[in-house]
């Protein structure tokens, strides 16, 4: 029987009774499917009812095949190892047991001995170079999240269930994901925002507040797919508020028309010779005559206001995102970033560098790129003053840094109160439509801080510090990309497109690179630092 996962009619509200899920009906089969859609739509919550972890409250979940699920991040205690997570430990103390002739005979015979090398074998699938006696704390958020996928699939399950796999990964870490899934040929359902990722897939499933659809091929194909219903869309819209107009100019001229029988009818009357009978029975068909117009005219009316909102509601779901942001007034050849001579670590003994010189001038774009631990986030560190140099200078402009808990934020405050804290030149006015431009509309503006998801927060960061009256000359962004829903990426790229300033990016998102126009790249190689331009 064919491996599938089939959701029928499922509900799910929040504990609050907010609907999230309603009547909701997919299939999945052994293909890959990337599951989109925007912070909030629901994706996690669908994950959790098809592994058990949540209960339906409506309708019902059948499965045909084994499951294989990765969250988000792999937690872990001190003294876990890389067999712990594969579940592994016990049957391989069993096999070193049996290797050093002190295995019982039970324990021989239910010894799986091939569990080392199909390890190895998962291992090395996901580009990881560790042994089964690794702790895991040893190694990064990248590596465990590889290291989650490999115990996936060692096993070989008919369907990988993986929540955003590629966040915190490295560029190699990211390609092993890729190229697993690539590869991979039974079941797969996959919540990303990684659209170089989503081009493996064979179907794309969008979640929004209307339900599911289902696109086949891969996202580029969807995205050309969403263009056509946009362009669609709008041509509907188009027409139906055409209706309208036409309607409304019919309905003024047939009550003009009227008042002109109207007043004629009177004047008749005024000068006499028309009997009173008849008098009345050409008020009584003028009025039944004027009601049925008035009636004809409403229907129509209101039918074409009801297509003009059908239509406005798919050109508001499907329509990308945009930002505008005030200019910075950066000079074109001004240097912004200066660092000379930087030797600076944790450990005096290690230091992360030595002797680094660089410089960005005018509106450059760079990325700070290299595997994890290569001194990206020490780097940021020490440009934003968070750390100091042990020898050298650092020389910066007006800047903000958003790094990845948008700390320049304060929790306590409303979305409105921070923006008016980081711009105290800028009236309610300026506020109020710098948080819109970045989604935060009416009472979204009020929400508290601490209360906002990680895409939320990126975009709460950006709307303070680029919808000011004048935007900093550079702003320097970690791993921006990371919490955000793919409508929200597109609309921080369209964002940052538009800002004038320099941009010093620390980021794996090749898609979000090219968009965004990086011009040059600061490599970090191993404790080693070279500047390479951006076709190398």
């Amino acid at each position: 029987m064919p491996i599938s996962i089939v959701l029928s009619n499922l509900s799910w509200s929040t504990p609050e009774g907010r609907p999230l899920l309603s009547n909701l009906d997919l299939s999945f089969g052994a293909e890959r499917t990337g599951l989109v859609g925007r912070n909030g739509v629901g994706k996690t919550t669908l994950i959790k009812l098809v592994s058990g972890e949540l209960q339906p409250q409506s309708g019902s979940i059948s499965f045909n095949g084994r499951l294989g699920i990765l969250r988000q991040s792999v937690q872990v205690q001190a003294e876990e190892t890389v067999a712990d997570l594969f579940g592994a430990s016990e049957a391989l103390a069993v096999l070193k047991r049996a290797e050093a002739g002190e295995a019982t005979n039970e324990e021989l015979a239910s010894a799986d001995w091939t569990l080392e090398q199909r390890i190895a074998a998962a291992l090395d699938r996901v580009g990881l170079d560790v042994t089964a006696e690794t702790r895991l704390v040893t190694l990064s958020g990248g590596q465990r999240t590889r290291c989650g996928l490999a115990a996936l699939i060692v096993d070989d399950p008919d369907f990988l269930i993986l929540d955003e796999p590629t966040n915190n990964l490295d560029r190699d870490g990211r390609g092993a994901v890729i190229d697993l899934l690539s590869g991979w040929r039974a079941g797969a359902i996959v919540i990303s925002h990684d659209r170089e990722l989503l081009d493996t897939m064979d179907a794309i499933v969008e979640l929004t507040s209307l339900g599911a659809s289902r696109y086949g091929g891969n996202w580029s194909q969807y995205r050309e797919r969403k263009a056509l219903e946009l362009s669609a869309a709008e041509h509907d819209f188009a027409e139906a508020e055409k209706r309208i107009a036409e309607v409304e100019r019919s309905a003024q001229a047939a009550v003009e028309r009227q008042a002109r029988r109207d007043k004629a009818g009177r004047k008749m009357a005024a000068k006499g010779g028309i009997p009173r009978i008849l008098l009345g029975g050409m008020k009584e068909r003028a009025e039944m005559t004027g009601g049925e117009n008035t009636r004809l005219a409403e229907r129509r009316r209101g039918q074409a206001l009801q297509d003009a909102s059908a239509a406005r509601e798919k050109i508001e779901i499907l329509q990308p995102l945009t930002v505008k942001v005030p200019t910075s007034g950066l000079p074109a050849n001004r240097v912004v970033l200066r660092l000379e001579g930087i030797t600076a670590g944790y450990d005096p003994e290690r230091p992360i560098f030595r002797s680094l010189d660089f410089v960005m001038t005018g509106p450059e774009r760079v990325a700070i790129t290299g595997p994890n631990g290569s001194g990206k986030t020490t780097l940021l560190a020490l440009i934003s003053g968070a750390l100091e140099p042990w020898s050298g200078s650092v020389r910066v402009v007006s800047s903000a840094l958003l790094d990845q808990r948008v700390s320049f934020l304060d929790p306590a405050l409303s979305i409105r109160n921070n923006f008016r804290r980081i711009n105290p030149d800028a009236d309610e006015n300026v506020c109020r439509a710098a948080l819109a431009r970045f989604m935060f509309r009416a009472d979204a503006a009020l929400q508290i801080v601490s209360s906002l998801s990680g895409g939320q927060l990126l975009r709460a960061g950006l709307a303070c510090v680029l919808g000011g009256l004048v935007p900093p000359s550079l702003l320097i962004l970690d791993e921006p990309t990371n919490h955000l829903d793919i409508d929200s990426i597109a609309a921080v790229e369209a964002g940052l497109r538009a800002y004038d300033g320099a941009l010093l990016v620390v980021s794996h998102d090749e898609v979000f690179l090219e968009n965004i126009g990086i011009e040059r790249r600061l490599e970090l190689p191993a404790r080693a630092v070279s500047v390479l331009p951006d076709n190398r």
